[in-house]
């Protein structure tokens, strides 16, 4: 539904909402495929059917209820991508218990104000990741699981009850680093006491729009808030993803999105247990060979991913070596896609389906999708429509009037996918949605009659120069086009006499070379005068968030930084 040269567009359904909650709708897909393959998970070594899933799942779940764990209290998880992440997500659902996503990035600091804020009554943690020593740095902020028992009284975070470690290569094995850590099998010992009828009862206590998950916003900008999500937000946004892919019990999908953020844990995971699909882990962390890899040995028919990931996995120097013909789709979301990006996934990595995707973890996370049946033009220009029952509309900024139809504005989302709220700041939800159920996403887009909405950059991203309004998207996939570009971020840095100029950061294809004025002459041949990068700096690599999200707001702070000390330096040369 639209109104008339307004941007605002309804979709309803021909399938109703699901009014069940994830144990329940993963329980009757579970009945349907016992014997499928639900997930593989290649660096352990492990495959599990649907029915194989749901007795471990089982076993877990008995062993929340053993360790006192209840329905609404939460449960931490830092980790990266394995089968045991996998299995808490389903377990903790089952029970009743919110499990909070952990950046496996965090550190110290970050991971305590992460516990803080959600008040987690437990935490599930590997060992370590790359550098970052998990034991330490969770014995730095809870000095109290060196010494007694393993329940833990911790001063600084009074909630929490129990740490239990885990390591992925061999879970029932871990040791125990110190006195305070509980370990993975002994969480499955205190199970041994509950049956499943126990569980049973905790199942069907719940409620769809219970709390299930609480997830961080990435935090390129600002402090991280914690998004609060349940049962009906998440299993219907990963369901409605899933017609919208035309993903069935014989699709299989290789997911190198990490399972903390909304893109892993609900449009990978969730998405396939749906419907019955296969999940395939090719690595614990992205590593794009182990992508390729694991698209040509398990036949994988889909694969996800942020662009970053598409373009390493592209540009590895044995990509031609992998037979990806098996692949047919996919969703490339998290950031903006380039239409040049777009034809070489669907070219090169034959995923002739590939889709995009756009939404926000407050949104559950997917508000819009391309479709296979789109025109090319709109396939790589657009993020699609809505999905069903949801509502979207376009408003100005200052006034909050929907917008003509094809003007920028502001895109706003109403629907079910809308988030709970972010746990324990009530300001910050106010501020997010307003009376009417309306989420403000700080995106600016643009919205035709049929509802296919453009992102054209973030409301804070736009540059002013000189009154002009400038949305560095539209000039990033000009310079993505160039033959000799890989990767680019285009965003404002002061100026004195305009307000703001246009920065660009570009990364080059490995060999080539490229002079300051070759972009700028390959943007005024395609670009208003007013958009051509005055600042071109040539860079290996982009500062980023581990989901593979450029973070300009850091770009920003280097460049101008940067800017500051070549004006004192000239300067001082000029005093001389």
């Amino acid at each position: 539904m639209t109104e008339q040269g307004k941007s605002y567009f309804r979709r309803g359904g021909e399938e109703p909402l699901l009014e069940v909650t994830i144990p329940q709708h993963v329980a009757a897909v579970t009945a349907r495929f016992p014997d499928s393959e639900a997930v593989v998970s290649l660096p352990q070594k492990r495959r599990l059917t649907y029915g194989e899933l749901d007795k471990e799942v089982l076993d877990l779940a008995r062993g929340l209820l053993g360790l006192g764990f209840a329905k609404g209290e939460r449960i931490g998880i830092w980790a990266t991508d394995n089968m045991e992440w996998l299995l808490l997500q389903l377990a903790s659902a089952r029970m009743g218990a919110i499990l909070v996503n952990i950046n496996p990035a965090y550190r110290t600091g970050e991971l305590a104000y992460a516990l803080k804020r959600s008040e987690v009554q437990g935490v599930f943690a590997i060992p370590s990741f790359r550098s970052s020593d998990y034991v330490a740095m969770l014995a730095e902020i809870m000095p109290e699981l060196l010494e007694g028992g393993t329940g833990v009284e911790a001063a600084e975070l009074p909630h929490l009850r129990r740490v239990v470690l885990y390591d992925a290569a061999a879970p029932m094995e871990t040791a125990r680093p110190h006195s305070g850590f509980t370990l993975w099998r002994e969480v499955l010992e205190a199970g041994r006491g509950v049956s499943a009828a126990a569980v049973d009862v905790a199942t069907e206590s719940l409620n769809t729009h219970d709390p299930i998950n609480i997830q961080y916003t990435s935090g390129t900008t600002g402090f991280p808030k914690a998004v609060v999500l349940s049962h009906h937000n998440i299993l219907n946004n990963a369901y409605f993803a899933a017609k919208a892919m035309r993903f069935t019990e014989q699709d299989r999908l290789c997911v190198p999105v990490p399972f903390y953020h909304c893109f892993g844990m609900v449009l990978a995971n969730l998405l396939c247990l749906s419907v019955g699909a296969c999940i395939v882990i090719p690595s614990e962390h992205f590593d794009a060979p182990s992508v390729l890899k694991a698209v040509e040995a398990e036949k994988c028919t889909a694969v996800h991913g942020v662009p970053t990931m598409f373009i390493a996995e592209l540009e590895h120097p044995d990509f031609k070596r992998y037979d990806l013909t098996s692949l047919r789709t996919g969703i490339m979301a998290g950031a903006p896609c380039p239409p040049e990006l777009m034809k070489r996934v669907i070219s090169e990595e034959h995923c002739p389906e590939i889709l995009i995707g756009y939404g926000e973890t407050e949104a559950s996370p997917l508000t819009h999708l391309t479709s296979a049946d789109d025109s090319f033009e709109r396939r790589t220009e657009t993020v699609g429509c809505n999905l069903a029952h949801q509502e979207v509309k376009i408003v100005d900024a200052e006034t909050g009037g929907t917008v003509p139809l094809g003007a920028v504005g502001e895109v706003c989302f109403r629907g079910y996918h809308i988030m709970k709220g972010y746990y324990g700041d009530e300001a910050a939800t106010k501020k997010a949605i307003d009376e009417e159920g309306w989420l403000f996403s700080g995106d600016l887009g643009t919205m035709d009659g049929e509802g296919y909405v453009k992102i054209t950059g973030r409301l804070k991203e736009m540059i002013i120069r000189g009154g002009e309004n400038i949305y560095p998207r539209e000039i990033e996939e000009v310079i993505f086009g160039h033959p000799k570009v890989v990767q680019v971020a285009v965003f404002g840095v002061d100026d004195a006499f305009y307000g703001e100029e246009v920065m660009a950061w570009v990364q080059l294809h490995p060999g080539e070379e490229m002079e300051e004025e070759e972009v700028r002459e390959y943007c005024r041949e395609r670009l208003a005068h007013f958009k051509t990068p005055k600042y071109i700096r040539f860079v290996d690599a982009f500062p980023m968030t581990v989901t593979g999200k450029l973070q300009k707001f850091r770009m920003r702070e280097m460049a101008q930084e940067e800017m500051a000390q070549e004006e004192i330096a000239g300067k001082e040369t000029e005093n001389v």
